[in-house]
């Protein structure tokens, strides 16, 4: 009887999907930072404080969904069936970091839409006579 791959298939998903993590994480965050200032009005501190806390709900989010998703329910008793299971599996958890990425990008992208709107409204009121804003 041949030994299970199941545990050198642990060994080689987590490490793939921990550096897929943190490679889409890091180009997702090292950019929005653009977006954040410009949502806060160039407030460095709470706009690079904001963007760190959307990149920690990030890696808790997606490594948290790679570690439920680890599981292997069958017996891998030769290579292909491992590397089958393993592109399932990374493949499936890529789609996945695919879509929280665009997710992430449509909140930044939001977040200015609001931002302007406001700026909007705001040079509207001030151009109101009698307004407490035209003050």
């Amino acid at each position: 009887m041949k030994p299970s791959l199941n545990f050198i298939a642990y060994l080689i998903y987590l490490p793939v999907v921990i550096v897929l993590t943190w490679y889409v994480a890091h180009t997702l965050f090292k950019n929005s930072k653009v977006f954040m200032l410009d949502i806060f009005h160039g407030k460095t501190d709470i706009a690079y404080s904001t963007n760190t806390l959307f990149k920690t709900g990030f890696y808790l989010l997606n490594l948290g969904f790679a570690l439920w998703i680890m599981k292997i329910t069958a017996e891998l008793l030769d290579s292909r069936s491992m590397l089958e299971i393993l592109s399932a599996k990374i493949g499936a958890f890529s789609i996945y970091l695919g879509i929280m990425l665009f997710f992430n990008l449509w909140l930044f992208f939001r977040g200015k839409k609001i931002t302007k709107e406001r700026a909007k409204l705001t040079d509207v009121l001030k151009n109101i006579p009698g307004s407490s804003e035209a003050n």
